[in-house]
């Protein structure tokens, strides 16, 4: 016999309501050891991440990952941490409260929140909690511009899998990916012009370098769509940018393990840069909406140490849309076409309440 989670309580005339739940991927809750270790466990174990046969990877995972890698991370966490926290929380929570603002400002009467798909708060709870709140229904939005197995479908799963553990379901929608919308291309493009106006527009002897969170070779060859969809941003970007072929270059970040991942390889092309004599390079991370480790500390300083050392004299970090006007804007469009058909525009009609809430009373109900 199934066995549901126990049913919030409900009042007959409670008025339904329509939620967004922003999904990120994760961060330790502190930047110790500790919380790394319980984050990267967490992270690692789930099958969409790691496809290698589970009795295999559970030996390198716990036998030498989990006894290694925390510490190192650890520090890394430590060099970004902010005075409010992780970065990556820190941003996602105020990306949550600007979104409700902006859907609130095109008249959408919607709840907005935030999960995350590893450590807290996750998805599962905060799920709960909207449908306590008599949210009935759900938009899931993944913040991955470009699909991936290992991301967005791994968020929709842990998704269904609380559907699964719910007697009275609300409904629910999910964002696939925003890989190509225009308000997202425009806030990129406007974030590089501003900060060619800051430092100075580009030379003879330049490269933007659009950087992407990496996954092995082997998911696109098994049909994951994640590298393609990085190339299609990161060309509508050159374009929205007048950019020439040899004046940018689409690579991929954050390799793990041995195994072949798609290529090129960020750290390697920085310094190929350096050593080809390119004077400038600056980095842009358009997976990435909001700035964490990967963007802060492997691209920001790992980054810069890689383009310096091998020779390079100008480098640049762009910072990630994070909570730039455009960007909100951009993110309260998308959700607004996913939202169509809810009647998320309509005011509460009390009086219509109230009436249904004694009509359910005279048929019996208690409240």
């Amino acid at each position: 016999m199934p066995r549901y989670l126990p049913e919030p309580a409900w009042r007959h005339g409670s008025p339904a309501q329509t939620a967004v739940l922003l999904i990120n991927l994760g961060t330790p809750d502190a930047p110790t050891a500790p919380a790394v270790r319980r984050y990267l466990k967490e992270f690692l174990s789930d099958p969409r991440v790691v496809e290698i046969p589970r009795p295999i990877w559970w030996l390198i995972l716990n036998g030498i990952i989990l006894r290694v890698r925390p510490r190192r991370s650890a520090e890394k966490y430590a060099s970004v941490w902010a005075a409010e926290g992780s970065p990556l929380k820190v941003h996602v929570e105020r990306q949550a409260t600007l979104l409700r603002g902006y859907l609130g400002q095109a008249g959408h009467r919607v709840v907005v929140d935030y999960a995350m798909r590893y450590g807290e708060p996750s998805i599962p709870a905060k799920l709960s909690q909207l449908k306590a709140g008599g949210c009935t229904r759900i938009l899931l939005l993944p913040l991955y511009p470009q699909y991936a197995a290992s991301t967005t479908a791994t968020a929709v799963d842990v998704a269904c899998g609380w559907l699964q553990s719910v007697r009275n379901q609300p409904e629910v929608r999910t964002v696939r990916s925003f890989a190509d919308h225009p308000g997202y291309i425009a806030a990129l493009a406007a974030s590089v012009r501003e900060h060619w106006a800051s430092n100075g527009q580009p030379g003879a002897s330049y490269r933007l370098v659009m950087s992407f969170h990496g996954l092995p070779r082997y998911t696109l060859d098994k049909g994951d769509p994640y590298h393609c969809e990085c190339q299609k941003s990161g060309r509508l970007l050159a374009e929205a940018l007048s950019l020439a072929a040899e004046q940018y270059q689409i690579c991929f970040q954050s390799r793990f393990g041995r195994a072949e991942w798609l290529q090129p390889y960020t750290a390697p092309t920085l310094k190929a840069l350096g050593k080809q004599g390119v004077q400038r390079v600056d980095v842009i991370c358009p997976g990435f909406p909001a700035d964490c480790l990967e963007t802060l500390e492997e691209i920001a300083i790992e980054g810069r140490a890689e383009f310096t050392r091998a020779g390079g004299t100008e480098y640049h970090y762009v910072p990630c849309l994070n909570e730039r006007d455009d960007w909100l804007h951009a993110l309260a469009d998308i959700a607004a076409g996913h939202l169509q058909g809810w009647p998320t525009r309509l005011p509460t009609d009390q009086s219509s309440l109230e009436v249904s809430a004694l009509r359910a009373r005279a048929a019996g109900a208690s409240s």
